[in-house]
């Protein structure tokens, strides 16, 4: 089984711009989810699920946050697996480079381990979907 979702996205705007979206919790709780988090390493942060049926929170620790690299752990509250998340922005001639990794998803059992690679790979499109469109607002709105 693949176990590591690789996602990129060419932006227009500046990677600070990018970088704010990603790692400050105001921000992050507009465009992704609700949010309790820091980009301080070590801090355990939790991801609030909207009012879906099944979702649930996720929670993990920040490991690097540097500008313009953020790790975190990924857990899926109830369960006892841990992926990790790597975002990682580029300044391009054109913009911002942003590429997103999350791997360890093969440390499910069997079957739950395909369905968590399909869901979580459909939820990265979307979030990234979801990103260009804040980003693209508040630039515009600025």
């Amino acid at each position: 089984m693949k176990d590591v979702i690789s996602k990129e996205q060419i932006f227009t705007h500046s990677i600070d711009k990018l970088w704010n979206a990603i790692s400050i919790q105001e921000e992050i709780s507009t465009w992704f989810l609700p949010a309790d988090f820091k980009a301080e390493v070590g801090y355990q942060y939790t991801f609030h699920s909207p009012d879906k049926e099944n979702c649930k929170p996720i929670v993990g620790t920040v490991k690097e946050a540097k500008p313009y690299t953020l790790i975190y752990t990924w857990t899926v509250e109830g369960t006892n697996v841990e992926t990790t998340v790597v975002w990682h922005l580029e300044e391009i001639a054109s913009g911002t480079k942003l590429s997103l990794e999350h791997s360890g998803i093969a440390n499910y059992n069997g079957e739950t381990a395909v369905e968590m690679f399909t869901s979580f790979d459909g939820g990265w499109d979307n979030c990234i979907k979801d990103l260009l469109k804040y980003i693209t607002q508040e630039v515009h709105a600025g």
